[in-house]
């Protein structure tokens, strides 16, 4: 018997660069090698996270070691950055430092700023920028550290800065607000000026934070404890509330110098001598008149 050929049906002609469902063309395998594509906006994102994570990381560098101590590699290790990336941003290590003191100021006017204040109850407005002042330098260590390190180095790099004269007015101006509001009711003097007030109230709560160790040792009690700060919170509040409340002024000093009072009457000044005038000689003193005895 012959047997007969069993033909299979021939396979559909594919177009050129088509691929058989479930196994993998070029066009896949070359979608496979390559990366997806980024987003619209996902770069200049992570850049943005990029600058501010090497800016705080710099923030607590400078504030361990100093201008002098801190060190680049250190930063962009902390950021999880490079070296490069830091010169790439800020162009050099000044810079990084000026705009870490840019950074103290800033923050500490959006914490300010975020404060809620009723400004037509001053006293209390001004109580809560007393008290706020001093729990953020507390919680704030880097922004003294950062502010002694650039004292030492006599202000040289934040004069520099375009930036932080301006940042100082949002902290000026919220004071010269509740100023004006006790003013106007009678409670607050009307000469008190929000600069020299924002320089006493920084003055008071600075010093204490800035010397905590060496005055904690010398008085021989913790200032960082929960009730010696409690104290100090309210004792900075009674001492401003004092200074601004309404009524004379315990000082009539218009910042003159004082006239020291000489313990023994001047001398009149003899009249200045010509040059080349003849020195007359000094008078004879008369003879005492004579004695006569008596008979």
């Amino acid at each position: 018997m012959k047997k007969t050929a069993v033909r299979s049906a021939p396979a559909p002609r594919r177009k050129a660069g088509a691929t058989v469902p479930g196994t993998p063309g070029k066009a896949a395998a070359k979608s496979a090698s390559s990366p997806l594509p980024k987003p619209l906006g996902r770069r200049s994102a992570g850049q943005g996270d990029t600058r501010g994570a090497i800016l705080q990381a710099a923030m607590r560098e400078f504030a361990r070691g100093g201008y002098d101590g801190a060190r680049i590699d250190r930063i962009s290790k902390a950021a999880r950055a490079n070296d490069r990336m830091i010169y790439y941003y800020f162009g050099s290590k000044e810079q990084l430092f000026i705009e870490a003191l840019e950074a103290i100021y800033a923050e500490l006017g959006a914490a300010e700023s975020a404060l809620e204040l009723d400004l037509s109850q001053p006293v209390a407005a001004l109580e809560a920028v007393v008290r706020f002042t001093l729990d953020y330098y507390r919680n704030h260590p880097e922004m003294i550290a950062l502010l002694n390190n650039e004292n030492l180095r006599s202000g040289a790099d934040v004069a520099k800065s375009r930036k932080v004269r301006s940042l100082s007015s949002p902290l000026t101006s919220l004071l010269e607000r509740i100023l004006a509001s006790g003013a106007a009711q009678g409670l607050f003097r009307r000469d008190m000026r929000s600069q020299d007030l924002y320089i006493a109230i920084a003055a008071l709560h600075y010093f204490y934070v800035s010397n905590r160790y060496t005055l904690s040792r010398f008085l021989g009690t913790d200032l960082m404890g929960a009730a010696a700060l409690a104290h100090w919170s309210d004792f900075a509040v009674d001492m401003v509330l004092r200074t601004v409340r309404a009524g004379p002024a315990l000082s009539k000093s218009k910042a003159a110098p004082p006239k020291l009072a000489s313990p023994k009457a001047a001398s009149p000044k003899a009249a200045p001598r010509r040059r080349g005038a003849a020195v007359s000689a000094p008078a004879k003193a008369s003879p005492p008149p004579a004695r006569h005895r008596s008979k």
